[in-house]
């Protein structure tokens, strides 16, 4: 190892040593005092989105563990249609002072470091390039309820940090069709019904804030599907009194959640089901699995001429099925979120062929060309040490079973993923009114040669001819590591 190997080695074990040292030592802090400020909920354990607390009178503890994530009295709340099945639940009997609208952001600190990246002046197997500074994120404006009995709504314009907004939600919902809790229908665009939500979880980082199972695709793959992505279609989902037995069906167009029908003709489908039981002091256990089959085009009936958008043909499938659940132990207080996915792209679909890289037709397979298959998946654990401090962590592992092209025109690794996050997050005050979250962060992804899906860095280009990076057989990892801070409030 040269001299500016290890002087690069030893800056980045200090950073984290410190930066890690810091971050356990305010969560000991913070978790042994008892501040005038930051007072107490009644009951439960956690918070809410604050629009229906106030609407309701209700702590937002009675809906959520960990705001934003869903116990499941909010599980049953939402499942009818944002109402508590009373008077309270019309607008008719809403409080004119009410304001069914909730703002969120995050300012915040961030720290990105990834190595292997093509700077000037680096060596063959590229550089380390580090930023870091204070930021902002994202920004929700959300709004949801009730438009009359049993038809209910949400409208979440969303906009990134630069201030570019785009409808992240749309929907009107019908709820407890011919009297039954069985038959509800949502129109619109929407989250999919995963037992583990991506849109409220409670990771916020640039490398630990998506589930990388959600959003891979392979290397080189032209499918732009994301199970993590909100998609716009047609549901229809029931659910028992208590909602311990669920299911959802789904018929969405094959455009991944875009508007104004840019792909092809064809539609997806998705469904689930779960079932949840007591299990003695263990407390409430749920279990459930889904599938998702979908198409997408591989050319366009414009190929020759400017393309039309919508005009998509040669459709090609692919799926996605799994299992999750949501087990707790040590009455409640240690959750625990287990996550599996097989993944499967058609080879047209594989080897690149899609609408932003149109297959001349007919396409003729390379020799040896296969469909690509993986497999994926994630533990995560939430500790609830208080009503006001949670301890998070995940390790999330992918690998890839078959590549679209064979070794060694693809290395056998390439593509596979490790990603490890840790963080607590502290509620120094949450009330019907307002919330803020004092979250911490540190994430650190590996992408065998390939770019990371945070985006950070560069990393290797798909499908480029092999560098001193990767031999035949495998693809060493590009290394990609955020260390966050951030107030996280809703009004």
């Amino acid at each position: 190892m040269g001299e500016r190997a290890r002087h690069s080695a030893k800056k980045s074990i200090s950073w984290l040593a410190l930066s890690l040292l810091g971050f356990f030592l305010f969560a000991m802090i913070l978790a042994d005092s008892r501040s005038a400020s930051a007072k107490p909920l009644p009951g439960g354990n956690f918070r809410a989105i604050p629009a229906f607390a106030r609407k309701y009178g209700l702590p937002c503890s009675a809906c959520h563990t960990a705001w934003p994530e869903l116990n499941n009295f909010g599980q049953v709340f939402r499942d009818n249609g944002y109402q508590l099945m009373n008077d309270r639940d019309s607008p008719i009997w809403q409080n004119p002072t009410y304001w069914p609208m909730t703002l969120r952001m995050t300012p915040n600190w961030h720290r990105e470091r990834t190595n292997h990246q093509p700077v000037d002046g680096a060596p063959p197997n590229g550089s380390v390039v580090e930023q870091h500074g204070f930021d902002l994120s994202g920004f929700d404006l959300w709004t949801a309820g009730t438009l009359y009995k049993n038809i209910s709504f949400s409208l979440l314009p969303s906009s990134d940090s630069t201030g570019a907004f785009h409808f992240e939600n749309a929907f009107v919902r019908f709820d407890n069709l011919l009297k039954s809790r069985w038959l509800n229908v949502k129109f619109g665009k929407f989250e999919l019904d995963n037992l583990v939500s991506e849109k409220r979880f409670l990771f916020l980082s640039a490398n630990g804030g998506l589930y990388q199972t959600y959003h891979f695709a392979p290397v080189g793959d032209a499918n732009d599907f994301g199970l993590g992505d909100n998609q716009i279609g047609l549901e229809l989902m029931g659910h028992s009194i208590n909602s311990y037995t669920r299911y959802s069906v789904s018929v969405l167009s094959s455009n991944s959640g875009n508007v104004g029908l840019p792909s092809n003709r064809t539609y997806d489908g998705y469904v689930t089901f779960s079932q949840a039981f007591q299990v003695g002091r263990l407390g409430l256990q749920r279990l459930g699995g889904y599938a998702y089959v979908g198409r997408r085009p591989t050319f366009s009936q414009t190929f020759t001429t400017a393309p039309i958008p919508g005009t998509g043909i040669g459709n090609k499938s692919f799926y996605r099925v799994g299992f999750a659940g949501d087990l707790y132990t040590l009455q409640g207080k240690w959750e625990f979120l287990p996550f599996f996915l097989h993944g499967y792209d058609s080879v047209f679909l594989g080897i690149g062929c899609g609408l932003t890289a149109p297959c001349s037709p007919p396409v003729t397979l390379p020799a040896g060309a296969k469909a690509p298959t993986w497999n994926g998946g994630f533990i995560e654990t939430h500790y609830y040490y208080s009503p006001q401090l949670v301890l998070t962590g995940r390790y999330e592992i992918l690998r890839m079973s078959r590549q679209a092209f064979p070794t060694p025109t693809m290395p056998a690794n390439q593509g596979d993923i490790d990603a490890y996050t840790a963080g607590y997050r502290w509620y120094p005050i949450m009330f019907s009114r307002a919330g803020l979250a004092w979250h911490n962060e540190f994430s650190l992804v590996k992408t065998a040669g390939a770019i990371p899906l945070s985006g950070n860095g560069v990393g290797l280009s798909p499908l480029a001819p092999l560098t001193a990076l990767c031999s035949a057989t495998r693809c060493p990892g590009v290394w990609s590591q955020t260390l966050f801070f951030g107030f996280d409030f809703d009004f």
